[in-house]
C-alpha cells in the first residue's frame, strides 16, 4: 500500500554514437508520455442532485457562519461604544 509506483521501464532504442548527416527536425524529439488509462467520472441524475445539495447546504453554512460574525462584531462595538459614553459621562460630573 505505501510502496512506490514507478513508471514502467522506457523501452525507446538507444540511439547510435554517430551523428546524422542530414538535419531532421524529429531526429531527436522523445515519444510521447504514454496517458495513464483513468477512470472516468460520470454523473448521474441523483448524483448531480446530491452534488446541488450538497453546495446549496455548504454556501448556506458558510452565509450563516459570516453573518454571525458579522453580527458579533457589531455588538461588540456598539458596547463598547456604551461604555465609552458612560465612562465619558461619569468623568465629566466627576471634574464638577
Amino acid at each position: 500500500m505505501f510502496t512506490p509506483k514507478y513508471p514502467p521501464q522506457d523501452t525507446a532504442p538507444i540511439p547510435t554514437t554517430s551523428a546524422p548527416t542530414t538535419y531532421s527536425p524529429t531526429a531527436y524529439v522523445p515519444a510521447p508520455a504514454p496517458v495513464p488509462n483513468r477512470p472516468t467520472v460520470q454523473l448521474t441524475a441523483g448524483s448531480t442532485l446530491a452534488l446541488a445539495a450538497g453546495g446549496g447546504a455548504l454556501v448556506l453554512v458558510v452565509g450563516a457562519v459570516l453573518v454571525s460574525m458579522l453580527l458579533a462584531v457589531a455588538i461588540t462595538a456598539a458596547s463598547v461604544a456604551v461604555c465609552a459614553v458612560t465612562v465619558r459621562s461619569i468623568l465629566k460630573s466627576d471634574r464638577r
